[in-house]
Protein backbone atom coordinates (compact mmCIF):
# COMPACT_ATOMS: atom_id res chain seq x y z
CA UNK A 1 0.00 0.00 0.00
CA UNK A 2 1.67 3.72 -0.82
CA UNK A 3 1.75 6.31 1.49
CA UNK A 4 -0.86 8.39 0.53
CA UNK A 5 -3.73 5.66 0.49
CA UNK A 6 -2.61 4.99 4.16
CA UNK A 7 -3.20 8.58 4.86
CA UNK A 8 -6.92 7.72 3.28
CA UNK A 9 -6.96 5.19 5.39
CA UNK A 10 -6.20 6.55 8.70
CA UNK A 11 -9.21 9.51 7.86
CA UNK A 12 -11.57 7.12 6.56
CA UNK A 13 -11.19 4.94 9.92
CA UNK A 14 -10.43 7.95 11.91
CA UNK A 15 -14.39 8.61 10.69
CA UNK A 16 -15.54 5.61 12.08
CA UNK A 17 -14.04 5.59 14.73
CA UNK A 18 -16.25 5.39 18.33
CA UNK A 19 -15.24 8.29 20.86
CA UNK A 20 -14.04 7.31 23.99
CA UNK A 21 -15.10 10.60 25.80
CA UNK A 22 -12.68 11.18 28.45
CA UNK A 23 -13.56 9.96 31.54
CA UNK A 24 -10.87 12.52 33.67
CA UNK A 25 -13.05 15.19 32.47
CA UNK A 26 -15.91 13.56 34.35
CA UNK A 27 -13.85 13.56 37.13
CA UNK A 28 -12.64 17.74 37.82
CA UNK A 29 -16.06 19.74 39.14
CA UNK A 30 -15.65 23.55 39.47
CA UNK A 31 -16.27 25.45 42.40
CA UNK A 32 -19.40 27.43 42.05
CA UNK A 33 -18.30 31.36 42.33
CA UNK A 34 -21.69 33.09 43.57
CA UNK A 35 -20.18 36.77 43.30
CA UNK A 36 -17.87 36.31 39.86
CA UNK A 37 -18.10 40.32 39.66
CA UNK A 38 -17.62 40.38 36.18
CA UNK A 39 -19.62 40.05 32.85
CA UNK A 40 -19.34 37.79 29.82
CA UNK A 41 -18.25 40.74 27.93
CA UNK A 42 -15.22 41.17 29.99
CA UNK A 43 -13.90 37.68 29.22
CA UNK A 44 -11.05 37.32 26.56
CA UNK A 45 -9.99 34.07 24.87
CA UNK A 46 -6.57 35.38 23.10
CA UNK A 47 -3.50 33.98 25.15
CA UNK A 48 0.07 33.47 24.64
CA UNK A 49 1.64 30.50 23.91
CA UNK A 50 5.58 29.02 23.68
CA UNK A 51 5.67 32.68 21.70
CA UNK A 52 2.81 32.41 19.70
CA UNK A 53 0.05 35.00 20.04
CA UNK A 54 -3.62 33.00 19.89
CA UNK A 55 -6.57 34.90 19.32
CA UNK A 56 -8.46 31.24 20.67
CA UNK A 57 -6.99 28.83 23.56
CA UNK A 58 -8.62 26.48 20.65
CA UNK A 59 -7.06 25.25 17.79
CA UNK A 60 -7.19 23.08 14.90
CA UNK A 61 -4.77 20.22 15.69
CA UNK A 62 -3.26 17.86 13.23
CA UNK A 63 -5.22 15.60 10.44
CA UNK A 64 -4.42 14.55 7.25
CA UNK A 65 -2.53 15.61 3.87
CA UNK A 66 -0.07 14.01 1.43
CA UNK A 67 -3.21 11.79 0.46
CA UNK A 68 -3.81 13.08 -2.99
CA UNK A 69 -7.26 15.10 -4.08
CA UNK A 70 -9.48 13.57 -1.02
CA UNK A 71 -6.51 14.97 1.86
CA UNK A 72 -6.25 18.30 -0.17
CA UNK A 73 -9.87 19.83 -0.04
CA UNK A 74 -10.07 18.51 3.59
CA UNK A 75 -6.83 20.74 4.06
CA UNK A 76 -8.24 23.84 2.07
CA UNK A 77 -11.88 23.08 3.84
CA UNK A 78 -10.35 23.39 7.26
CA UNK A 79 -8.21 26.41 6.49
CA UNK A 80 -11.04 28.38 5.26
CA UNK A 81 -12.46 27.55 8.67
CA UNK A 82 -9.44 28.71 10.51
CA UNK A 83 -9.23 31.70 8.68
CA UNK A 84 -12.96 33.09 9.33
CA UNK A 85 -12.24 31.86 13.04
CA UNK A 86 -9.86 33.66 13.68
CA UNK A 87 -8.00 30.03 14.90
CA UNK A 88 -4.73 28.59 14.79
CA UNK A 89 -4.11 25.07 12.85
CA UNK A 90 -1.61 22.19 12.59
CA UNK A 91 -1.34 20.08 8.95
CA UNK A 92 -0.92 16.37 9.27
CA UNK A 93 2.66 14.92 9.30
CA UNK A 94 4.41 16.68 6.39
CA UNK A 95 6.57 13.17 5.37
CA UNK A 96 4.54 12.28 2.49
CA UNK A 97 5.23 15.18 0.85
CA UNK A 98 9.15 15.74 2.01
CA UNK A 99 9.35 11.86 0.21
CA UNK A 100 6.64 12.67 -2.04
CA UNK A 101 7.26 16.02 -3.85
CA UNK A 102 3.85 15.73 -5.59
CA UNK A 103 1.89 16.08 -2.15
CA UNK A 104 3.13 18.86 -1.36
CA UNK A 105 0.18 20.78 -2.55
CA UNK A 106 -2.07 18.91 -0.08
CA UNK A 107 -0.39 21.02 2.55
CA UNK A 108 0.44 24.05 0.98
CA UNK A 109 -3.39 24.89 0.31
CA UNK A 110 -3.52 25.61 4.05
CA UNK A 111 -1.33 28.68 3.92
CA UNK A 112 -3.06 29.82 0.22
CA UNK A 113 -6.47 29.53 1.81
CA UNK A 114 -5.13 31.73 4.93
CA UNK A 115 -2.00 33.50 4.11
CA UNK A 116 -2.21 35.67 7.44
CA UNK A 117 -3.13 33.00 10.13
CA UNK A 118 -1.16 31.35 12.30
CA UNK A 119 0.09 27.65 10.89
CA UNK A 120 1.74 25.18 12.81
CA UNK A 121 4.06 22.50 10.40
CA UNK A 122 4.15 18.74 11.50
CA UNK A 123 6.46 16.07 11.21
CA UNK A 124 7.54 12.46 13.29
CA UNK A 125 10.47 12.23 15.71
CA UNK A 126 12.24 10.37 12.75
CA UNK A 127 12.59 13.82 11.03
CA UNK A 128 16.17 15.43 10.27
CA UNK A 129 17.02 19.51 11.30
CA UNK A 130 16.69 19.95 7.46
CA UNK A 131 13.54 17.82 7.23
CA UNK A 132 12.15 20.39 9.77
CA UNK A 133 13.19 22.79 7.81
CA UNK A 134 11.44 21.91 4.64
CA UNK A 135 8.43 21.35 6.64
CA UNK A 136 8.20 24.84 7.91
CA UNK A 137 8.59 26.67 4.44
CA UNK A 138 5.82 24.37 2.44
CA UNK A 139 3.30 25.73 4.73
CA UNK A 140 5.27 29.34 5.47
CA UNK A 141 4.74 27.71 9.64
CA UNK A 142 4.98 29.94 12.94
CA UNK A 143 5.68 26.21 14.58
CA UNK A 144 6.18 22.74 14.05
CA UNK A 145 4.59 19.39 15.64
CA UNK A 146 6.65 16.62 16.43
CA UNK A 147 4.55 13.94 17.08
CA UNK A 148 5.31 10.98 18.99
CA UNK A 149 3.11 8.11 18.08
CA UNK A 150 5.02 4.46 18.96
CA UNK A 151 1.92 2.24 19.71
CA UNK A 152 0.60 3.46 16.74
CA UNK A 153 3.67 2.26 14.70
CA UNK A 154 3.68 -0.78 16.53
CA UNK A 155 0.31 -1.53 15.56
CA UNK A 156 0.50 -0.12 12.15
CA UNK A 157 1.12 -3.57 10.09
CA UNK A 158 3.93 -1.62 7.40
CA UNK A 159 5.00 0.93 11.30
CA UNK A 160 8.21 1.43 12.40
CA UNK A 161 9.99 -0.86 14.65
CA UNK A 162 12.88 0.94 15.73
CA UNK A 163 12.67 4.47 17.98
CA UNK A 164 16.22 4.82 19.20
CA UNK A 165 17.83 8.07 19.46
CA UNK A 166 14.30 10.13 18.95
CA UNK A 167 15.26 12.57 21.94
CA UNK A 168 18.77 13.36 20.24
CA UNK A 169 17.02 13.60 16.99
CA UNK A 170 14.37 16.47 18.83
CA UNK A 171 17.26 18.01 20.66
CA UNK A 172 18.39 18.90 17.55
CA UNK A 173 15.58 20.20 15.88
CA UNK A 174 15.66 22.78 18.61
CA UNK A 175 18.72 23.79 18.69
CA UNK A 176 18.35 24.26 14.94
CA UNK A 177 14.98 25.88 14.57
CA UNK A 178 14.03 29.63 14.77
CA UNK A 179 10.29 29.02 15.21
CA UNK A 180 8.43 27.00 18.39
CA UNK A 181 9.20 23.06 18.16
CA UNK A 182 5.68 21.90 20.13
CA UNK A 183 6.11 18.21 20.69
CA UNK A 184 2.82 16.18 20.67
CA UNK A 185 1.50 12.52 21.42
CA UNK A 186 -1.36 11.30 19.17
CA UNK A 187 -3.87 9.39 21.75
CA UNK A 188 -1.61 7.79 24.13
CA UNK A 189 -0.82 10.66 26.47
CA UNK A 190 2.58 11.66 28.10
CA UNK A 191 3.54 10.86 31.68
CA UNK A 192 6.10 13.26 33.52
CA UNK A 193 8.74 11.51 32.95
CA UNK A 194 8.09 11.59 28.75
CA UNK A 195 7.40 15.68 29.89
CA UNK A 196 10.91 16.05 32.03
CA UNK A 197 12.83 14.22 29.09
CA UNK A 198 11.63 16.73 26.64
CA UNK A 199 12.05 20.06 28.77
CA UNK A 200 15.49 18.79 29.93
CA UNK A 201 16.41 19.00 26.12
CA UNK A 202 15.16 22.68 25.53
CA UNK A 203 11.66 22.08 24.53
CA UNK A 204 9.23 24.63 25.56
CA UNK A 205 5.85 23.32 24.28
CA UNK A 206 4.30 20.00 24.85
CA UNK A 207 0.82 18.64 23.77
CA UNK A 208 -0.04 15.54 25.57
CA UNK A 209 -2.14 14.28 23.30
CA UNK A 210 -4.18 12.01 25.64
CA UNK A 211 -6.39 8.78 25.47
CA UNK A 212 -9.83 9.89 24.96
CA UNK A 213 -9.79 11.15 21.54
CA UNK A 214 -9.34 9.21 17.71
CA UNK A 215 -7.97 5.91 19.30
CA UNK A 216 -4.71 4.91 16.61
CA UNK A 217 -4.40 2.03 18.21
CA UNK A 218 -8.08 0.72 17.01
CA UNK A 219 -7.43 2.19 13.96
CA UNK A 220 -4.43 0.26 12.72
CA UNK A 221 -6.01 -2.59 14.41
CA UNK A 222 -8.31 -2.80 11.73
CA UNK A 223 -5.99 -2.75 9.06
CA UNK A 224 -3.81 -5.86 10.72
CA UNK A 225 -4.46 -9.59 10.02
CA UNK A 226 -3.88 -10.55 13.25
CA UNK A 227 -5.23 -7.52 15.92
CA UNK A 228 -2.58 -6.20 18.70
CA UNK A 229 -5.99 -5.75 21.12
CA UNK A 230 -3.65 -4.92 23.89
CA UNK A 231 -3.03 -1.76 22.31
CA UNK A 232 -6.87 -0.74 22.06
CA UNK A 233 -6.78 0.05 25.99
CA UNK A 234 -3.57 1.80 26.13
CA UNK A 235 -2.69 5.05 26.99
CA UNK A 236 -3.23 7.78 29.86
CA UNK A 237 -6.29 9.37 29.60
CA UNK A 238 -6.27 13.56 28.69
CA UNK A 239 -7.28 15.30 32.17
CA UNK A 240 -4.65 12.74 33.70
CA UNK A 241 -1.54 13.50 31.39
CA UNK A 242 -2.19 17.71 31.80
CA UNK A 243 -1.76 17.48 35.31
CA UNK A 244 1.07 14.79 34.91
CA UNK A 245 2.32 17.57 32.65
CA UNK A 246 1.74 20.10 35.04
CA UNK A 247 3.49 19.07 37.57
CA UNK A 248 7.02 19.08 36.23
CA UNK A 249 7.79 22.58 35.38
CA UNK A 250 6.23 25.70 35.62
CA UNK A 251 8.03 27.17 32.63
CA UNK A 252 6.69 24.79 30.20
CA UNK A 253 3.66 25.48 27.71
CA UNK A 254 0.85 22.78 27.60
CA UNK A 255 -1.81 21.86 24.81
CA UNK A 256 -4.13 19.39 25.78
CA UNK A 257 -5.77 17.28 22.88
CA UNK A 258 -7.60 13.91 22.69
CA UNK A 259 -11.33 14.10 23.46
CA UNK A 260 -12.61 17.21 24.05
CA UNK A 261 -16.30 17.59 23.13
CA UNK A 262 -17.56 20.49 24.61
CA UNK A 263 -17.04 23.98 26.26
CA UNK A 264 -16.78 22.70 29.44
CA UNK A 265 -14.19 19.92 28.47
CA UNK A 266 -12.10 22.59 26.95
CA UNK A 267 -12.67 25.31 30.28
CA UNK A 268 -11.77 21.99 32.52
CA UNK A 269 -8.89 21.18 30.56
CA UNK A 270 -7.79 24.85 31.17
CA UNK A 271 -8.30 24.93 34.56
CA UNK A 272 -5.95 22.41 35.75
CA UNK A 273 -2.76 23.43 33.57
CA UNK A 274 -3.52 23.52 29.62
CA UNK A 275 -2.44 26.68 28.17
CA UNK A 276 -4.72 25.68 24.66
CA UNK A 277 -6.81 22.98 23.80
CA UNK A 278 -6.22 20.87 20.03
CA UNK A 279 -9.40 19.45 18.53
CA UNK A 280 -9.50 17.21 15.30
CA UNK A 281 -12.01 13.84 15.20
CA UNK A 282 -14.40 16.45 16.59
CA UNK A 283 -13.81 19.30 14.01
CA UNK A 284 -13.36 16.18 11.14
CA UNK A 285 -16.46 14.38 11.72
CA UNK A 286 -18.84 17.86 11.62
CA UNK A 287 -16.79 19.14 8.43
CA UNK A 288 -17.29 15.90 6.45
CA UNK A 289 -20.87 15.13 7.38
CA UNK A 290 -22.46 18.75 7.78
CA UNK A 291 -19.85 20.96 5.81
CA UNK A 292 -17.48 24.82 6.13
CA UNK A 293 -20.74 26.97 7.64
CA UNK A 294 -21.75 24.02 10.25
CA UNK A 295 -18.30 23.82 11.22
CA UNK A 296 -17.33 27.54 12.24
CA UNK A 297 -21.10 27.91 13.91
CA UNK A 298 -19.79 24.94 16.23
CA UNK A 299 -16.90 27.15 16.78
CA UNK A 300 -18.76 30.26 17.63
CA UNK A 301 -20.85 28.33 20.09
CA UNK A 302 -17.90 27.00 21.55
CA UNK A 303 -16.26 30.27 21.86
CA UNK A 304 -19.57 31.64 23.42
CA UNK A 305 -20.30 28.58 26.12
CA UNK A 306 -16.43 28.90 26.75
CA UNK A 307 -17.13 32.87 28.09
CA UNK A 308 -20.28 31.94 29.49
CA UNK A 309 -18.42 29.33 31.70
CA UNK A 310 -15.53 31.84 32.62
CA UNK A 311 -17.92 34.50 33.39
CA UNK A 312 -19.58 31.88 36.02
CA UNK A 313 -16.28 31.57 37.60
CA UNK A 314 -15.22 35.56 37.18
CA UNK A 315 -12.14 34.76 34.88
CA UNK A 316 -11.46 36.81 32.90
CA UNK A 317 -9.07 36.04 31.16
CA UNK A 318 -7.12 32.50 30.17
CA UNK A 319 -4.35 32.96 32.76
CA UNK A 320 -7.30 33.81 35.48
CA UNK A 321 -9.30 30.20 34.60
CA UNK A 322 -5.96 28.46 35.43
CA UNK A 323 -6.00 29.64 38.75
CA UNK A 324 -10.02 28.62 39.42
CA UNK A 325 -10.63 25.97 42.05
CA UNK A 326 -11.70 22.67 41.21
CA UNK A 327 -12.35 19.21 43.00
CA UNK A 328 -10.72 16.26 41.30
CA UNK A 329 -12.11 12.93 42.58
CA UNK A 330 -12.24 9.47 41.09
CA UNK A 331 -9.66 7.72 39.14
CA UNK A 332 -8.33 10.80 38.53
CA UNK A 333 -7.46 11.69 42.12
CA UNK A 334 -6.05 7.65 42.67
CA UNK A 335 -3.79 8.46 39.67
CA UNK A 336 -2.65 11.34 40.60
CA UNK A 337 -2.02 10.42 44.72
CA UNK A 338 -0.31 7.31 42.88
CA UNK A 339 1.76 9.05 41.36
CA UNK A 340 2.44 12.00 44.14
CA UNK A 341 0.80 14.69 42.57
CA UNK A 342 -1.14 16.87 45.10
CA UNK A 343 -4.75 17.52 44.23
CA UNK A 344 -5.38 19.59 47.25
CA UNK A 345 -4.02 22.80 45.91
CA UNK A 346 -6.64 23.04 43.17
CA UNK A 347 -9.03 22.66 45.45
CA UNK A 348 -7.61 25.75 48.03
CA UNK A 349 -6.54 27.77 44.89
CA UNK A 350 -8.48 31.35 44.13
CA UNK A 351 -8.18 33.43 40.97
CA UNK A 352 -8.80 36.66 43.14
Amino acid sequence: MSRSERKWDHIRYALDNRKHHASAFDDIKFIHQGLPNIGVFDVGLDHEIGGLYLSSPIFINAMTGGGGEKTYRINKELAIVAKNTGLTMAVGSQMAALKDKTQKYTYEIVRKENPKGVIIANLGSEASPDDAKAAIEMVEANALQIHLNVIQELTMPEGDRNFSGALKRIESIVKELTVPVIVKEVGFGMAKETVHSLSSIGVKVVDVGGSGGTNFAEIENKRREKSLSFFNQWGIPTGVSILEATSVSNHLSIIGSGGFMSAHDIAKGIAIGADAVGMAGYFLKILVKDGIETLQKEIEILHEELKMIMTALGTKTVSDLKNAPLIISGETYHWLNQRGIDTKQFAQRTNK
